[in-house]
């Protein structure tokens, strides 16, 4: 497959759907359809993905979405709808293998057995109904029923649903109350209304699907996007940064210095469509027995790492820039996969390669740190967030360089790449945007990244509790030599053994309103976990493993964060205040985990 034929896609803005001007609201009705897109080059066939996009503003649905820009203080409201329906009005079924075995939504058990782990005489085939779909901020802080809780889900309206399927979650019912009652707006047949406060710091957020047992396919089928939250007290003045970003209405050809990056890896089919494993067999070659002879599931796999890297949407595109500075935020969208990125003068240099220019990190997912930070390569777990700024002023005109990538094509343990695991394969994954240097057109007025002085932030209080937390995994029961079965959180008894816990478990995690906690997640498995927890922003104390000093938090790592790497044998201390009431979720955000027990629900006051 050819690459660098195609420039990179920089999204425009999520188009508004108006509203009450008085009620001082960002209103926006978003849908989610399925269309056909450009993912490959040129001369390719095209993809059938799944995006975002405004039901006002048919040309606006695209993968990935159209990025909403919010703004400190002015709400935004969204309603969103699903809409993956055919021209018809019936409903699509998924495009890639549902596993039915998992505890997942399970819409055709009904009302009774919604939300479940179905039971099967025999090993079934995928699941082919109306897909559930409900979306998380990720990054928000938000009331509960605005949070995109798992059990919350729905299905589209369909003409054709089968009788006897649910067509909502578990909490579906329970939060429109609370939101009617709290906002006083309904929710409708296939769709859910959220509000979005915007009181939090300035910060690169992202919005994916969050639907139970399903979230690894509905987000790598497309269901991703930027929200970027702008002023307030954390951000900085106009013009001392690069921009601006992208804005709808923008004339063509307009100049761009802010530019939102998420890197996924996706595989493809020869005919163009998205290709994921339709059984377990492609992760590691057990081909049964499934069902009635073991507890293995017989589609999901473990982990999944795509041959090829897709960014904004595009397999290995190119971007000119000039010889200034410019402001990148990075959001690592891939399923599985740890991203260590470097910026090199030639795409098949050898790994480790020589990083020729530097990242000045000034930020993470909670917002600008308290100093910038001079990286040669950048660490980023899936759904972490680096906002950098990168000075290109010293390269000459015509210089071609390459964003590569050098994080293993497995499950990342840590350590170094060369001595501790291979990286990836320089011809693919190991290689991700092209960027050609252009001619300046106007002056760089922007502040150099060693001078910036970033917002203050205050740090949080002392804590009132400690919890001590574990991540473990679990092989076959009946075939104890296979695994693994799930990926489990649980937490530690008295004598420090790990209890794990299951999706559906009482909830064991329930800080008092107003409450500081400190989190020990002690992580007793092999793979470095990326940790995410709903509705806080926390700060990373330190890591510790067993007979050694505790090190403190990396230096971008500093300031709030909401998902933090969890290495193997270590334990990883975080501190969050729990200031708002509610049902909300922690879990691993490597999305085949999650999406097989490796998440809990959470309760505040």
């Amino acid at each position: 497959m050819d690459k660098y034929v195609t420039r990179l896609v920089v999204p425009s803005t999520m188009p508004q759907a108006g509203g009450a001007v008085a009620d001082r609201i960002d209103h926006y009705v978003i849908g989610v359809r399925q269309f056909q897109q450009q993912v490959l080059p040129p001369g390719l066939p095209a993809t059938t993905v799944w995006g975002y996009g405004s039901t006002l503003h048919p040309r606006s649905f695209h993968y990935p979405a159209f990025t909403v820009e919010a703004h400190f203080g002015t709400p935004v409201r969204v309603r969103w709808k699903n809409q993956l329906l055919d021209r018809k009005g019936r409903y699509l079924p998924h495009l890639l293998p549902v596993d039915p075995t998992l505890h997942w939504a399970n819409p055709a058990g009904g009302v009774s057995a919604r939300d479940t782990r179905p039971g099967f005489r025999s090993t079934p085939g995928p699941y082919s109904g109306p897909v559930p779909i409900v979306t998380h901020l990720h990054g928000g802080r938000n009331t509960e029923e605005s949070d995109g809780y798992t059990e919350a889900w729905y299905l589209p309206g369909a003409v054709d649903l089968p009788a006897g399927y649910a067509e909502v979650g578990s909490y579906y019912e329970e939060f429109k109350g609370k939101f009617e009652d709290r906002f006083g707006d309904t929710w409708g047949r296939g769709d859910a209304v959220f509000q979005y406060a915007n009181t939090e710091r300035a910060s690169t957020f992202w919005f994916h699907d969050h639907a139970l047992g399903v979230t690894r396919l509905n987000v790598y089928a497309g269901l991703a996007g930027f929200y970027l939250l702008r002023g307030g007290p954390a951000d900085l003045p106009d013009g001392i940064l690069p921009g601006p970003a992208p804005r709808a209405g923008d004339p063509p050809g307009r100049k761009y210095y802010e530019i939102p990056l998420v890197i996924q890896d996706r595989s493809f089919h020869v005919d163009g469509s998205l290709f994921y494993p339709a059984g377990r067999a492609a992760f590691d070659g057990f081909r049964g027995p499934y069902i009635p002879a073991s507890d293995i599931p017989p589609i999901w796999s473990p982990e999944f790492f795509g041959n090829t890297m897709v960014t904004n949407g595009r397999t290995w595109p190119v971007l000119q820039v000039e010889p200034r500075r410019y402001r990148f935020r990075l959001l690592n969208g891939c399923n599985s996969r740890y991203l260590i990125l470097k910026i090199a003068t030639r795409p098949l240099a050898r790994r480790p390669a020589h990083a020729v220019i530097p990242f000045w990190q000034i930020g993470n997912e909670g917002g600008f740190l308290p100093t910038p930070v001079r990286r040669d390569e950048l660490l980023i777990a899936p759904a972490e967030r680096a906002d950098v700024i990168v000075d290109f002023a010293s390269v000459p005109v015509g210089t071609e360089l390459y964003l590569i990538n050098e994080g293993p094509d497995k499950a990342f343990q840590g350590g170094k790449v060369g001595s501790d695991f291979s990286p990836a394969d320089p011809a693919t994954t190991g290689q991700v945007i092209k960027l050609t240097i252009g001619a300046l057109t106007t002056p760089d007025t922007t502040a150099p990244p060693s001078q910036l002085s970033l917002p203050s932030f205050e740090p949080l209080g002392e804590a009132n509790r400690i919890r001590r937390l574990s991540l473990s995994e679990q092989n076959s029961a009946s075939l104890p030599h296979v695994g693994p079965r799930q990926l489990l959180l649980g937490t530690l008894n008295r004598h420090g053994a790990a209890v794990p816990r299951r999706w559906d478990d009482p909830v064991t995690e329930n800080p008092a309103l107003g409450a500081t906690e400190i989190w020990e997640i002690h992580n007793l498995t092999k793979d470095a976990h990326p940790i995410h927890v709903h509705e806080v922003q926390f700060q990373v104390l330190d890591r510790q493993r067993a007979g050694r000093a505790a090190r403190p938090a990396e230096p971008w790592e500093r300031g709030f964060k909401d998902t933090v790497v969890a290495y193997p044998g270590a334990v990883t201390r975080l501190k969050a205040t729990f200031d708002r009431a509610g049902r909300y979720v922690w879990h691993c955000h490597m999305l085949e985990h999650e999406d097989n027990e490796m998440m809990r629900p959470y309760r505040v006051g």
